[in-house]
């Protein structure tokens, strides 16, 4: 409300506040008046949330950074849209819809927030630090997804949005929409209300990849020097597709002032489709010559020079044709009730019920071919391959080309979940410091089965060079009448948005990966031919292709079941008197977690003696091979006080201080119940006497059913100074100490010999094996500068900016400065520390996906029937993860002196791998026709932004990756009555 001038008697003239001027005066009143640490993003509107998935709309929140990658342990495929979630550096981070838990299917516990639609919100919250009164489970922070209610709207509601997004990369146009109708009546038995709100979008883009492979130290390149050689570059492009639909409607009744109700429904739908092109090297690393005319870096790394493989007859690459799909879908469905039996007594009650499946089908088939050289250049900003025109002529021949492999994956999930909670508020009313008190009760059942297919990834070789020589004597060539067809030339056009030219090749036809089982069945009879040729006829040594188990081995389900009960009580009170008012919350929620994990255990002994000999040396138990059902239960508990003070030094400047026990329990795919164990005996066999030598007892759990949650003694610190309805510049400090944090190490394992005596098995799986902290800082402001002439007053502005510092300390250090070796200690200190082609170890490694420094910024306009924002978002660099899909392999030199296999190619190597600083410009202006219809036009990545990807190796940060994804472009109407 405007102060009223002149007459006192005149009517008060009433200031509106619309656009994005008024969304964001909405999200500071709500972190003003919060009694927790929140950050909001509210939309102006239904279907006016700032961005194109909720993903990206929660990197704008100071303290939160997402990841650019479709999943953690595959950093070799970009998500345009973004992927997994950080708060304050953590990646335990749950999330809930309208205050209720919320998952999606995936063997997590939080939402895959890529799959809702943003359409569908009318606010995103993000809390930092727990309230006894919200349901644990988060460390890093609580995203809560709002949607609207009948009630929100005075009267009658309609809304409707239609877009049509155009991905210049691609060049690909796709729509979207959304509408939402909303009314409430008045009857003689209250009032009631009702919403419908519906959600559909398209989005097609591309993304097109070079790629440098891991370098190797060599010494037999340059005359006494040691260099570092890549066996090769590589370039790829990925041509995504994904529809999301949202439902979601509401009923809400109120008799009066003292009972009301409402029932909500919800339901997110997305599918998606990906198809890849890819060529990568096969080649063995050894056996790469380089040009004389080369040239390197000062420490060694190769820049510029020309491969070549005159032992391999060529550079050995690999061409795929890999097409993947997913569908999902989550349905939540929730009632509340609220009645206030008594002046000073509210009672709340809140039934939900939400059910999530996901099911995915991945496959590849590729091609290979010997090429005959490729230069490099690896001195600029992005690679450069130079081919000349006989290398062109050769790349795009079929006839040099040969069937390689194929490699199938299939994923099934489902997850239920079941809960009530029901809460009273006594209100104090006349009190001197005591607002009101609150307590309460939660009980939830939850349940998931997570299927894969097994082997994971079903990697099968139709034609490898590795098999000439005793398993076939030639290739499956495309040049022999008998193995052609079935493929075609991709000429890569447009690639790195016309920035770059790359050869055509030849890849397999997308339908032959589409056409899993069968046109599996029927490349790999191709394997069968030659084999039996190779063997004169015989085919009882050549092996039949085998497709992967699905739904029937024990080693590809996890099946979990968790029950929780939990009771908190928290008195709310103000010190309203004081000079300084000082108001807040204190309380204790205490949760009980009870789990039962269903699995198996294998056991084979690895050791065959002869009959009738006599055994000496070293004893070891007798254990017959078994496969057991198993199921396993694990239970806990956890008190988790909370504090949260607030101090209102003037009407604009406010303080808080907050402190709160927190906790994350495991994903439900680290507590999977299958664990394979196997005893290895060391034997000589001399004349009727077995002698054994060593005695091995080893395993390996894909997961941990008896994992304590991550627990953490968390405090923040925030001064709050709001200078105007939409001004305000905040600052805040935390500090999470962390205890248990969930790691790949080793743990014993138990089982019965025949004497039933227990024998111990050191098993590798995750464990909860270090603390660590993690504490940094949080700065964020925005302002319209009103007090500009004319014109410019539309002007405003938003920043922020998160500094993270992290530690991790392992209960058991396992750090060793060589990875050579064949303990268990020595692998996980490749597991833990990473290990370079040289075979030396890294350390100090940070906590995974935590960047030290982000920031937002944007511009800002607003100003009569124009609305605009210019928004940039850039995090710096962070570890993704480290033994990964691209940067490991098994021909790591050993160079520790005391290792029996010094200076062979034989270990295990693994690198961190790195995803580096990176920021996006995004940018979008509307304009308001009249008081109902709005047009506007959002571009994402101006800048055509690349996202680039290093290894870390002895020599450096190497560049590993560079990926680009274009400029997209969307037209959108907004119609509102």
């Amino acid at each position: 409300m405007a102060q009223t001038t002149g007459d006192a008697t005149a009517p008060a003239s009433v200031v509106v506040v619309t656009g994005q001027r008024a969304a964001l005066q909405s999200a500071q009143n709500i972190k003003r008046n919060s009694d927790e640490i929140v950050d909001s993003i509210v939309a102006e509107d239904i279907g006016k949330l700032p961005d194109r998935s909720i993903t990206e709309v929660l990197q704008r929140v100071v303290g939160v950074a997402i990841d650019r990658t479709m999943a953690k342990g595959d950093p070799e495929h970009y998500s345009v849209e973004g992927s997994g979630v950080t708060v304050r550096g953590l990646t335990y981070v749950r999330s809930e819809l309208n205050g209720r838990d919320s998952f999606s299917a995936n063997g997590g516990r939080s939402l895959n927030f890529e799959d809702v639609p943003p359409e569908l919100m009318a606010g995103v919250d993000v809390y930092k630090n727990p309230s006894a009164e919200q349901i644990e489970g988060s460390i890093g922070g609580l995203v809560n997804l709002r949607t609207a209610l009948p009630f929100d709207y005075k009267g009658s509601k309609v809304s409707l949005s239609a877009d049509y997004t155009y991905n210049e990369l691609g060049g690909k146009k796709k729509p979207g929409g959304s509408i939402l109708a909303s009314d409430r009546w008045k009857t003689p038995v209250g009032e009631f209300g009702a919403l419908v709100d519906l959600a559909y979008s398209e989005s097609a883009t591309r993304t097109d990849a070079f790629q440098v492979e891991p370098y190797y130290p060599r010494t037999d390149v340059v005359n006494g020097r040691t260099v570092w050689v890549p066996k090769g570059a590589q370039w790829r492009t990925l041509e995504f597709d994904r529809k999301r639909e949202g439902y979601y409607g509401a009923l809400q009744w109120q008799k009066d002032s003292t009972l009301k109700s409402h029932l909500t429904y919800f339901k997110s739908k997305y599918q998606m489709q990906w198809d890849e092109r890819a060529i990568f090297s096969q080649a063995s690393p050894y056996n790469i010559r380089v040009s004389p005319d080369a040239t390197y870096g000062p420490n060694g790394n190769l820049l510029t020079g020309t491969l070549t493989d005159p032992a391999d007859s060529g550079i050995n690459f690999g061409g795929d044709t890999r097409t993947a799909n997913r569908k999902s879908d989550t349905t939540d469905i929730g009632w509340n009730v609220t009645w206030r039996p008594a002046n000073r007594w509210t009672l709340k009650s809140d039934l939900q019920y939400i059910k999530a499946k996901t099911r995915s089908l991945d496959s590849t088939v590729a091609t290979g071919i010997q090429m005959a050289k490729e230069q490099v250049d690896l001195s600029g900003d992005v690679p450069r391959l130079i081919f000349d025109q006989s290398d062109l002529a050769y790349l795009a021949d079929p006839k040099n080309y040969y069937w390689a492999f194929t490699m199938e994956h299939m994923d099934r999930s489902k997850a239920t979940g079941k809960s009530w909670k029901g809460d009273a508020i006594y209100d104090f009313e006349d009190h001197p410091f005591l607002k009101d008190i609150r307590f309460g009760v939660r009980l939830s059942n939850k349940d998931s089965v997570t299927m894969n297919s097994n082997p994971s990834y079903n990697w099968s070789p139709i034609s490898q060079t590795w098999q000439l020589g005793w398993d076939i004597n030639k290739l499956a060539s495309l040049g022999d009448p008998r193995f052609s067809g079935n493929t075609e030339l991709h000429n890569f056009n447009n690639f790195f948005n016309k920035n770059m030219q790359v050869p055509s090749l030849v890849f397999p036809a997308v339908s032959l990966a589409n056409g899993y089982p069968d046109s599996y069945a029927a490349l790999h009879k191709y394997h069968d031919i030659l084999c039996t040729e190779a063997h004169n006829g015989d085919s009882s040594s050549c092996t039949p292709w085998k497709a992967a188990t699905f739904g029937t081995d024990p080693a590809g389900t996890n099946e979990q079941s968790e029950k929780t009960k939990a009771f908190y009580t928290q008195v709310r009170f103000g010190f309203d008197e004081l000079k300084y008012p000082i108001d807040g919350n204190l309380g204790v929620r205490y949760v009980k977690t009870d789990m039962t994990a269903r699995g198996y255990v294998t056991f084979k002994p690895d050791y065959t003696i002869p009959a009738g000999n006599v055994v000496t040396g070293l004893p070891f138990a007798v254990i017959p091979a078994y496969q057991s059902a198993q199921d396993f239960d694990n239970s806990y508990h956890n008190v988790l006080p909370s504090l949260n003070l607030r101090m209102k030094a003037s009407d604009k400047l406010q303080f808080r201080f907050g402190f709160a026990g927190a906790m994350s329990r495991p994903d439900f795919d680290q507590l999977q119940a299958y664990t394979s164990l196997s005893q290895k005996l060391d034997i000589t066999n001399n004349g009727g006497v077995t002698t054994i030598n060593s005695v091995n007892q080893s395993g390996e759990a894909k997961g941990n059913p008896q994992l304590r949650p991550i627990t953490s003694r968390q405090t923040d610190l925030t001064a709050e100074w709001y200078f105007s309805p939409v001004g305000s510049f905040t600052v805040a400090v935390f500090n999470k100490q962390l205890k248990d944090v969930i790691l790949k190490q080793s743990l014993v394992y138990q089982i019965p010999d025949v004497s039933g005596n227990m024998q111990n098995f050191v098993v590798t799986g995750p464990v909860n094996g270090a603390k660590g902290h993690a504490r940094g800082i949080e700065l964020a402001y925005q302002q319209y500068f009103d007090k500009l002439p004319g014109w410019m007053s539309g002007i405003g502005m938003q920043a922020n900016y998160t500094y993270v510092d992290s530690k991790q300390k392992l209960y058991t250090p396992v750090f060793s400065p060589y990875c050579s070796g064949g303990s268990q200690a020595a692998g996980l200190n490749t597991s833990m520390n990473g290990c370079d082609t040289n075979g030396q170890t890294f350390n100090d490694l940070p906590l995974p996906l935590l960047s030290k420094n982000a920031y937002n910024i944007a511009l800002l306009y607003d100003k009569g029937p124009w609305s605009a924002r210019m928004a940039y978002s850039w995090r710096s660099k962070n570890l993704q993860a480290i033994d990964v899909n691209g940067t490991n392999g098994g021909d790591a030199t050993d160079t520790n002196p005391a290792s029996p296999t010094f200076g062979q190619h034989v270990l295990h190597w693994a690198l961190p791998t790195w995803a580096d600083s990176f920021g996006q410009l995004d940018a979008s202006i509307f304009y308001q026709i009249n008081d109902k219809a709005t047009i506007g036009i959002e571009g994402t990545n101006l800048t055509d932004a690349k996202y680039r990807q290093l290894m870390q190796q002895h020599t450096g940060m190497m560049g590993r990756a560079w990926f680009v994804s274009g400029p997209r472009y969307a037209v959108k109407l907004r119609y509102s009555f």
